[in-house]
């Protein structure tokens, strides 16, 4: 039984690779329960024998369908930035890559290591622990952070940690181009990820490509925010969702693209940004549009500004009799 749903989980991942290559409707098949879907998986060669790899769906189709279906979760991702100051953008994607994995996990508490040097830290800071649950969905305990002295010592944390189930992902972060960090490194920190079935993001600050053994390389750059839509358009002078300038730089499964993407944290979803640049597609009305009527409340007429009242003809203030018999009453002395 295993080998036949196996089976029909390659059959069915081929025939959708297939489909997108020709631009039809792939044929659906009936899927054994419990197991992903077929959106959400990759058939891959792996030492001769094919495998069927767990993809993570981002929610932007576009860029999800340029990257074969999802960024591979058992694999090492790399997502560079160009510039130091475009440090902030990488590390606000890998934590909503990481809120989508905490979002999506049958066991949404394992932990989230993030691993940097001393240099990195101080250039780029430590990751606000207040926003981020409200942003991402992930609880200030389930972040830890380890802070290396040297490189060699967070690329030893970060190779053991790769091999741990008990974790849902691993970041490490560096500067640049390290000799340390080379294709034999990059090869044992993927095969290690491979094994344990959890996924490692590579950042990278100011780094320019070389060869690695990550299937998948991004390279991420902060994009103007846009406006907030509502349900009667875009609101003027506004700030909508964070917006992040996505390119594909490497992919065994696609060609090379440019994507414009924001982060919805309500739903904890990447959005692709509208055409016209206003906004995400999806970023619609901050309230729900109603259900007993098809039109909306019509817009406000003309506000009239009454004349205040001057003080000749205010009342004045016109203490009681009492009041003047209590103040006028003598005092008892003694």
């Amino acid at each position: 039984m295993a080998t036949s749903a196996v089976a029909q989980e390659i059959v069915f991942a081929l025939r959708q690779k297939i489909a997108r290559i020709e631009g039809t409707l792939p044929e659906r098949l009936a899927r054994p329960a419990g197991t992903p879907s077929a959106e959400e998986t990759m058939v891959l060669r792996r030492h001769g024998v094919t495998v069927v790899q767990d993809l993570l769906l981002t929610g932007a189709e576009n860029f999800d369908t340029a990257l074969g279906g999802g960024l591979p979760k058992a694999a090492l991702t790399e997502i560079h930035g160009a510039q130091t100051r475009d440090a902030g953008a990488v590390a606000g994607f890998a934590l909503a890559l990481a809120g989508l994995l905490v979002k999506n996990a049958a066991q949404p508490k394992l932990p989230v290591l993030w691993i940097g040097t001393h240099e990195i830290f101080r250039e780029a800071g430590f990751p606000y622990a207040p926003g981020l649950h409200a942003r991402f969905g992930i609880a200030p305990e389930n972040l830890m952070i380890v802070e290396a002295p040297k490189l060699a010592d967070a690329m030893w944390i970060a190779e053991e940690a790769a091999s741990l189930k008990a974790l849902s992902a691993v970041i490490l972060e560096i500067r640049g181009n390290p000799h340390k960090l080379d294709l034999v490194a990059t090869r044992r920190l993927h095969h290690r990820a491979q094994d344990s079935g959890r996924p490692v993001f590579l950042l990278r600050q100011a780094a320019q490509p070389e060869p690695t053994a990550a299937p998948v390389r991004l390279v991420v750059s902060p994009a103007p925010a846009a406006l907030r839509w509502t349900i009667t358009g875009p609101l003027p002078d506004s700030i909508g969702p964070p917006g992040f300038a996505v390119r594909i730089d490497k992919s065994r499964n696609a060609l090379p693209g440019q994507f414009t993407l924001e982060w919805n944290a309500d739903e904890r979803s990447f959005e692709e940004r509208r055409p016209d640049g206003l906004g995400s597609k999806n970023n619609g009305a901050v309230v729900s549009a109603p259900f007993h009527r098809t039109d909306i409340a019509p817009a406000a007429g003309a506000v009239l500004a009454f004349k205040p009242a001057t003080d000749a003809a205010a009342p004045r203030h016109q203490p009681s009799r009492k009041e003047h018999a209590a103040h006028r009453r003598p005092r008892r002395a003694g």
